[in-house]
Formats: C-alpha cells, sequence, structure tokens
C-alpha cells in the first residue's frame, strides 16, 4: 500500500507546537464577566448606604455614572469576557478609577470623623467603617484585575508571548516544577490564568494583612498600589479599634 510521506516543515510545526507552552487565542476560555459585576454592585450598594453626611450628591452622582459605565460593558460580554474594543475597555478602566476616587474620598471623610467625633451612640461610624473598608478591598480587586498583564481579556485570549508583562505573580506561575498533584495547576501545565476571585483573595489578604500574601507585585505601580491599599486598610482598622476601645471605656 503506498504510503503518505509527511512534510517536513510541517512535521517540524506540528512538534513545536506541540512543545510549546504557549496559549493559543481561545475564546472559550473567557473569564465569566459576573463575579466582578457582582463585586461592582455590591460596592455600589455599599457605597450608597453611606450616612448622609458622606457628600450624598457625589454620591448620587458616582453611582449613576459607574452604572452609566457598566451597562455597555456588559452588552459586549454579557457571559463571557471574550471580546473587547479600545471604547469598551476605556468604559470599564473609567468605571473603576471613578468608584476608587470615590471610596478614597469617603476614606478621608471617615478618617476625619472618627478623629472628631467624641461619640457615636448609635454606632454609625463604625457601620460606615465597615463598609468603606469593605468598598477599599473591592476597589483595589477590580483595580489589579483590570491592570494585570492586560485586563481581563487580553490574559484569556493572547498568546503568553503576546502579553503585557505581569504585574503580579501567583504561584500557579511557579509550580510547574513541584510535585504532580500541584504542578497539573500551574500555569505552564493548564494553561492557568488569574481571574476576579485571585485578585479579590490578593486584595482582602493585603488588606487584612498590610503586606502582599501568596502572590507578589512585580511592578512600581504594583507595588505602590499595593503598598497605598495596605496603608488605606492599616489607618481604617487602627481608628476603628481606638473609637471601639473608646466607647468600651
Amino acid at each position: 500500500m503506498p504510503t503518505t510521506r509527511r512534510s517536513p516543515a510541517r512535521a517540524s510545526q506540528k512538534t513545536k507546537a506541540a512543545e510549546s507552552p504557549e496559549r493559543q487565542p481561545d475564546h472559550g476560555r473567557a473569564e465569566h464577566r459576573w463575579p466582578a459585576v457582582g463585586a461592582i454592585l455590591v460596592a455600589l450598594t455599599l457605597y450608597a448606604l453611606l450616612p448622609s453626611s458622606f457628600l450624598p450628591v457625589l454620591r448620587i452622582s458616582v453611582i449613576v455614572i459607574c452604572l452609566l459605565l457598566l451597562i455597555p460593558v456588559i452588552a459586549i460580554n454579557p457571559v463571557r469576557l471574550s471580546k473587547q474594543t479600545a471604547w469598551s475597555r476605556r468604559a470599564s478602566v473609567a468605571g473603576t478609577v471613578v468608584l476608587a476616587i470615590a471610596n478614597h474620598i469617603a476614606l478621608v471623610q471617615l478618617v476625619i470623623q472618627l478623629v472628631q467625633a467624641k461619640s457615636d451612640e448609635d454606632g454609625s461610624l463604625l457601620l460606615a467603617a465597615a463598609q468603606v473598608w469593605l468598598t477599599h478591598v473591592i476597589v483595589y480587586a477590580l483595580i489589579f484585575w483590570e491592570m494585570d498583564r492586560g485586563g481581563p481579556v487580553v490574559r484569556t485570549t493572547a498568546k503568553r508571548a503576546d502579553l503585557p508583562g505581569a504585574d503580579i505573580r501567583f504561584p500557579q506561575d511557579e509550580d510547574h516544577d513541584t510535585v504532580d498533584e500541584v504542578a497539573r495547576g500551574s500555569s505552564i501545565s493548564s494553561n492557568w490564568t488569574a481571574s476576579f476571585v485571585d485578585y479579590a483573595y490578593f486584595s482582602a489578604s493585603n488588606t487584612m494583612a498590610f503586606s502582599p500574601p501568596d502572590a507578589m507585585p512585580l511592578s512600581p505601580r504594583a507595588k505602590i498600589l499595593t503598598g497605598l491599599q495596605a496603608f488605606g486598610g492599616f489607618v481604617t482598622l487602627v481608628l476603628v479599634i481606638a473609637r471601639a476601645v473608646s466607647l468600651l471605656g
């Protein structure tokens, strides 16, 4: 029977493709949209429920702006983050920036009120502190999620060689040479990519421990943001503990 001879060039290409750990564009692996959207809605709700002394006009304006920016972003990727345009990227980043600025303003107001208040009989300031702190965690999770390796769309649809430099190093990025049951989940072996949950964990741990957890910031901007987040969380918790002790005393 005649045998089919394989082209050396084609065989070489096939071998390289099999050996290369590079991600091929795969829109089926795209991240789900709704964990991030749910976090944004929780943050906006917490922000809306702050006491009336926290600039109500500003709060209403921020909520309206963020919701208006969120609508077209959801429209282009209603379920999975598989598509991106210049305007959708700008809208997504702009919503995060607006929410971040608003919460930092609320954090400054909270610090001033906690320092100046002589009493907090109804506990409204302590409740506001909890709201600002939790929003602080969500905001920085969104910032890291939007920033690292080009954002959520690029991370899962581009080849690894085409990705921008990493801002955060996760354990999975270096687990490929460990024991088999751990190595199977590494970035190289399973084509793993960080999702919003990973950035939310990074943000929450950094806010509570005041230092990076198992993941580490790599770029100067990531280190600056990690430091700012830790400082904000530290100031909030210290003032809340001081206020609680004064009330008990």
